[in-house]
């Protein structure tokens, strides 16, 4: 079978490998879309501690496909089934896995990242991921590509439970790449007086637009000023950083509510990871500060159930997508912000 394997920074080759054998309770998946994220960016940029030359890793865990065979014991799926794999996986036994957040798990491994991922024609799913639930039948109306997508929209789901989502609230969301407008629409989809989106690349902001007429765009400028027109003054109850920007995190503090919450998303590179911020505005506006990061199984599942019955419609947000031979070439699109979601497609 043929892999994208990652053997350093900036070195990604497609490998000849044997198609693995599952052994007891593993799964072995046919990979048939997979999307790049910006892990995978960081990673091709930066390096992975799980990559070397000597053990390159084969990203990609925003991935779907077909059942190929199952190993021994395995009961949950069959041979031929439509699947979804969330990539996150604990020890199975701690507090965090048995209160359902496998994904906390101090032990946890994450397929694409820390393990062998689906930037293959073949995946083994360990046998640890396929007892946890892992691995999601999808409905037959749902594509492989928006399958796929499962996954990073899992995660903004998991931000959206937790800054109580209410209908009528106004929404300020920093940051017009895809993971933003999955945040959009969530917001939409609940019944937000506004959504009002912030980036300072306007194509981005127009693609957005495009694909979610009822959104505000606005660029750094005349983002107060909207702001003031759309909450009567009031501010954003809600601020979402979707961008790796420090500048980001002090931004949302001055524009947010009082009572509102800000949501630190978007992680921040190793080098500017530590901001500055008024804690007083925290203090005298009594602001709720949270962050999420990655997504339950049960939110991974609902996200399915979402993308299946509709209420959260995706195919816009693929902009691109190639064989697994031109890979780089999507990397390199994601990485320069060209298009919204960019990724692999391999025929039946």
């Amino acid at each position: 079978m043929k892999a994208a394997r990652l053997f350093g920074t900036g070195d990604i080759r497609i490998v000849d490998l044997d198609v693995p054998s599952p052994e007891p309770g593993e799964v072995l998946v046919r990979i048939r879309a997979g999307q790049i994220c910006g892990t995978d960016v960081r990673m091709y940029k930066q390096g992975a501690a799980a990559a070397s030359p000597e053990h390159p890793l084969t990203l990609g865990h925003e991935i779907a496909g077909v059942v190929e065979t199952t190993g021994e014991g395995v009961e949950l799926v069959s041979e031929g089934d439509r699947v979804a794999v969330a990539p996150n996986y604990g020890c199975g036994t701690c507090d965090m896995c048995t209160s359902g957040n496998t994904q906390l798990c101090a032990r946890s491994e994450a397929l694409g990242v820390t393990r062998d991922g689906g930037f293959a024609e073949y995946m083994l799913i360990p046998a640890p991921a396929v007892r946890q639930g892992n691995i999601s039948v999808i409905a037959d109306n749902v594509s492989f590509q928006e399958a796929a997508l499962a996954e990073p929209l899992s995660c903004v789901y998991n931000a959206f439970e937790r800054n109580d989502p209410k209908p009528g609230r106004i929404v300020l969301i920093i940051g017009a790449g895809p993971i933003g407008l999955m945040h959009a629409k969530l917001y939409l989809m609940a019944g937000a007086g506004a959504v009002i989106m912030n980036d300072l690349l306007q194509h981005r902001l127009d693609l957005c637009k495009q694909i979610e007429p009822s959104i505000h765009t606005t660029g750094p400028d005349e983002l107060e000023s909207t702001l003031r027109e759309l909450s009567d003054g009031r501010g954003a109850d809600i601020v979402i950083t979707a961008a790796p920007a420090p500048a980001s995190h002090q931004l949302a503090l001055d524009l947010v509510a009082v009572n509102g919450t800000v949501s630190f998303f978007g992680g921040l590179p190793r080098d500017r990871e530590v901001v500055p911020i008024n804690t007083n505005l925290i203090h005298y506006k009594q602001i709720w500060v949270t962050g999420t990061t990655r997504q339950s199984l049960r939110q991974f599942r609902t996200t399915l159930t979402l993308i299946s019955k509709r209420l959260v419609t995706l195919d816009g947000l693929m902009t691109k997508s190639v064989p697994l031979a031109d890979i780089t070439e999507v990397i390199d699109d994601t990485m320069n912000g060209r298009g919204l979601k960019n990724g692999i497609l391999i025929e039946a």
